[in-house]
């Protein structure tokens, strides 16, 4: 693609909104981060390849890139040499691994911050707005609060407003309800919500999700007989409900 002089790319990428981009192979988790990050001012794109960030990378000149460094067996790593031969760009790191060569690997290669998974979704907005503050010196406002159906988000307080309800909750019940909200309309096994929210390495007990399951529903006040928010598959899993049954209605 023909470029102009100068600081003409600079200056361009400036003018326009800021682009993230995000290369996750998991529908559930990439839909997770998506949802997370729509408390900033973003432009969000998602790929599931290498060959499809690398493209993007190259056409899309995107401000920050999130990449799953474990996809396709870790041959996404590539994308952060990529990325940085394009010139100012945001680099995040996302892995399920605990282990520091993949760490020291990643910031060898150029990332700016790291990021394992499973993650807090106040954790992961806090640290895409300083990166894209760094590498471009703004990073537009943050929008605290995100509107779901009947349900209000706030992320900065770890609040939901249900109604007239306000509900505080802790870093793993929102971790959940963003889990789930991010797939509304998609059944979640038991197994993929342990891995989101626990990750691979976890010792299974085997009502941990239930329980924490219910523990959300009982402070959105939901009652699992007649869903609003979260319903139970019977022999599947859960599935977010993305508007009120009243607003069905």
């Amino acid at each position: 693609m023909p470029r102009g002089s100068g600081d003409a790319p600079a200056a361009r990428r400036t003018a326009r909104a800021v682009r993230v981009l995000l290369v996750v192979g998991d529908k559930a988790l990439a839909n997770t981060i998506d949802l997370t990050l729509q408390h900033g001012p973003y432009v969000r794109r998602n790929v599931a390849t290498v060959a499809d960030g690398k493209t993007a990378i190259e056409e899309w000149e995107p401000h920050l890139l999130l990449v799953d460094i474990d996809v396709e067996a870790g041959r996404a790593i590539q994308l952060i040499d990529d990325a940085r031969a394009r010139g100012p760009i945001g680099i995040i790191a996302l892995t399920r691994r605990s282990d520091l060569r993949g760490k020291l690997d990643a910031f060898a290669r150029g990332a700016d911050d790291y990021i394992g998974v499973p993650f807090v979704p106040d954790d992961l907005v806090a640290r895409a707005h300083a990166v894209i503050r760094r590498t471009h010196g703004t990073a537009g406002k943050l929008l605290p609060r995100l509107r779901i159906g009947d349900l209000e988000i706030d992320v900065l307080n770890r609040k939901v407003l249900a109604g007239e309800h306000e509900l505080h909750l802790t870093s793993l019940e929102q971790a959940l309800l963003y889990l789930l909200a991010a797939n509304a309309g998609t059944i979640l096994t038991r197994e993929q919500i342990l891995d989101a929210l626990w990750g691979t390495d976890f010792v299974i007990e085997s009502n941990v999700v239930d329980r924490h399951v219910r523990a959300l529903r009982a402070k959105l006040q939901n009652d699992w007989h007649k869903p609003r928010y979260i319903e139970t598959v019977s022999n599947a899993g859960y599935r977010f409900i993305p508007i009120s049954r009243a607003e069905k209605d």
